[in-house]
């Protein structure tokens, strides 16, 4: 089974002959084995019954799966002083979504927020030219494909352009990161956390957990010290990690009502 694809998170597995016993991913316990067992497939599986989607989700790019599948996020295509930046990564990818990424300036680099959205990461940046993959370097052991094209970085911020920062939130895993971009203009300056802190159904606050699907609580310590890595950027949008999932206008002040909510839930 070349590059086998976990068909719960989506993550794709380095070359093998036989598929892995287990997804690490999947068991620990931020994630969960799918109820019917662990099942892999592949991305030329994937390409017989998945298509990708380019659409609008609150003024900019996004692109997923279609239908649904696995964790469902989706990936964000940025134009920036950094370059063209790929935000999150997919399982699956296509002839027509490279062409249409190229007809649009291509893609420079791609950025990934934590282990649960590797997904075929490097399978991306093959199909783009070799762009570089970057990942901090304190979820390293996540990584289930290994390639010289993952550029480790760490630290607490990566300025990749006077416009373009990663900020290390840590907390939900120890390497969590969320970009930040001083889009200006109307607009306004935009934040995409990935699950760090999390955008809620109501579209209004956000949240923090170890666990979402288990419903793990983040440790009160963690969530002090992604606010304090988080309070010297202002944002007026909060782009979740999937379609819809957006704080559109007011960002910064909801995020910091949320911190808030949180804060008083927990007190004794």
């Amino acid at each position: 089974m070349p590059y086998p694809i976990c068909e719960t998170c989506g993550t794709q597995f380095a070359e093998s002959s036989v598929p892995p016993a287990q997804c690490p991913i999947c068991e620990d316990e931020r994630q969960y084995v799918g109820w019917n067992g662990q099942r892999w497939t592949t991305h030329e599986s994937l390409a017989l019954r998945y298509t990708l989607k380019f659409e609008d989700d609150g003024g900019v790019l996004g692109i997923g799966l279609s239908p649904d599948f696995a964790i469902n996020q989706r990936m964000v295509y940025l134009q920036t002083g950094a370059g063209n930046i790929l935000w999150e990564s997919l399982a699956l990818v296509t002839d027509e979504a490279v062409a249409a990424l190229r007809a649009r300036g291509g893609v420079d680099l791609i950025a990934i927020s934590h282990p649960h959205f590797y997904a075929s990461m490097v399978e991306w940046s093959q199909a783009l030219g070799g762009v570089p993959i970057y990942v901090h370097e304190a979820d390293r052991e996540w990584v289930q494909r290994p390639s010289p094209l993952i550029r480790y970085w760490s630290g607490d911020e990566l300025v990749l352009s006077d416009d373009v920062s990663l900020i290390r939130c840590g907390g939900h895993f120890t390497g969590s990161t969320a970009l930040h971009w001083r889009r200006g203009g109307e607009r306004g300056d935009a934040l995409f956390p990935g699950d760090a802190l999390q955008v809620v159904s109501d579209r209004r606050h956000v949240t923090f957990m170890y666990s979402y699907p288990n419903y793990i609580p983040m440790k009160p310590a963690d969530v002090r010290a992604m606010r304090e890595r988080v309070a010297r950027y202002a944002f007026e949008d909060v782009y979740g990690y999937t379609w819809g999932r957006n704080i559109i206008g007011g960002g910064r002040e909801a995020v910091d009502a949320s911190f808030d909510r949180y804060f008083k839930a927990i007190a004794d």
